[in-house]
C-alpha cells in the first residue's frame, strides 16, 4: 500500500479524542488512542472514529495496554467490521521522542499508520490538529530512523454531523450555553431564511460585476453560478405547486400508516395481555 497524502477526518473524532482528554487521570499529561476508518480513494483515508488506549509514559519508556487495545478492537468489528485501524492520535502541541515508539507499533497493526495530533493544550490560541506519516531516513547501510513527515488534514462531515455542528454553534450566543434542538417547520423554515441571505449575496454580487463595481470579477465564480442556474429545474409555477402538494399528500400519507400501525400494535398488544392473564384471573 502506498503512503496516505491526504488525511480527512471526521468531526466525531475530534469530540471524542476532547472528551477523552477531558476523563484523563489526574497524572496523565496527555492521551492517545486508535484511530479506525478506511481508505477512500488513492492516497487518502478517511477516519471515522476512534478510542482511547490507556498507557504510562515513565522517563525514555512508554507503556500501552495492548491488551485492551485488542479487546476493544475485536468489539468494534463485530458492530461496524468495515472500520480498520488507519493509525493513532495523541494530544498535544507537537511530537516527543515515545511518538516514534508508539508508531512501531501500529506499524505491526497496519501498513503506513498515519498520526494525528490534537493541541489541547491551545497553546496557539486554538485547537490546532495535524496529520503526520512515517518515512525513513539515514544512510544506505547504516541504521535507518523513522522522520514524522506532515500530510493536509481535511474535515469533512456527513449531512447527520453538519446538522449536529450548527446545532453546537448555536450556543456560542445562548446565554446559557444551552439551546433546544429545532422541530421539523423551525428547521425548514431557519434554512430557507439561510438560503435567502445566500441568494442576496450571490445578487450583490452579480450586480456589482454587471454594474462595474467589482473591477476583476473570478471567472471562476462565475462558472459556478452558471453550474448552480443550470442545475435548477425548468417548470412552471403550477407545475411546481402540484409537485409539492403531491409530495405533501405522500407524507402525510405515511403519517397517518405509521399512526394505524402504531394504534395497531398497542390494540394487539392488549388483547395479548388479557388473553394471558384470563385464565389466571379464573
Amino acid at each position: 500500500m502506498s503512503m496516505y497524502t491526504t488525511v480527512k477526518v471526521h468531526p466525531v473524532v475530534f469530540f471524542q479524542i476532547v472528551d477523552t482528554y477531558e476523563r484523563r487521570p489526574e497524572n496523565a499529561q496527555r492521551v492517545i488512542g486508535t484511530l479506525l476508518g478506511t481508505a477512500v480513494e488513492r492516497g487518502a483515508v478517511e477516519v471515522t472514529n476512534c478510542f482511547c488506549v490507556p498507557h504510562s509514559e515513565t522517563g525514555e519508556e512508554v507503556a500501552l495496554e495492548l491488551d485492551f487495545a485488542k479487546d476493544l478492537y475485536d468489539l468494534h468489528q463485530k458492530v461496524n467490521p468495515n472500520e480498520v485501524i488507519v493509525g493513532w492520535f495523541a494530544t498535544g502541541p507537537e511530537i516527543t521522542d515515545l511518538d516514534v515508539l508508539i508508531h512501531e507499533y501500529y506499524s505491526r497493526e497496519c501498513a503506513n499508520p498515519v498520526h494525528v495530533t490534537v493541541d489541547t493544550t491551545l497553546s496557539a490560541d486554538q485547537m490546532d490538529a495535524k496529520a503526520f506519516v512515517s518515512v525513513p531516513m539515514g544512510v544506505p547501510g547504516r541504521t535507518a530512523g523513522t522522520m514524522f513527515a506532515p500530510v493536509p488534514l481535511e474535515i469533512v462531515s456527513s449531512e447527520g454531523e453538519r446538522v449536529g455542528l450548527e446545532v453546537c454553534s448555536r450556543t456560542k450566543i445562548a446565554p446559557n450555553t444551552m439551546v433546544k434542538v429545532s422541530g421539523d417547520l423551525d428547521e425548514v423554515v431557519s434554512q430557507v431564511s439561510n438560503l435567502e441571505v445566500l441568494l442576496q449575496t450571490v445578487i450583490r454580487y452579480v450586480d456589482g460585476v454587471v454594474s462595474g463595481t467589482i473591477p476583476n470579477p473570478d471567472n471562476a465564480i462565475g462558472r459556478r453560478f452558471l453550474s448552480l442556474v443550470n442545475g435548477v429545474p425548468k417548470m412552471t409555477p403550477g407545475e411546481f405547486e402540484e409537485l409539492l402538494n403531491n409530495n405533501v399528500k405522500d407524507l402525510l400519507m405515511v403519517i397517518y400508516l405509521a399512526q394505524l400501525t402504531k394504534t395497531q400494535l398497542s390494540i394487539s398488544e392488549k388483547l395479548t395481555t388479557l388473553t394471558i392473564g384470563g385464565p389466571a384471573g379464573n
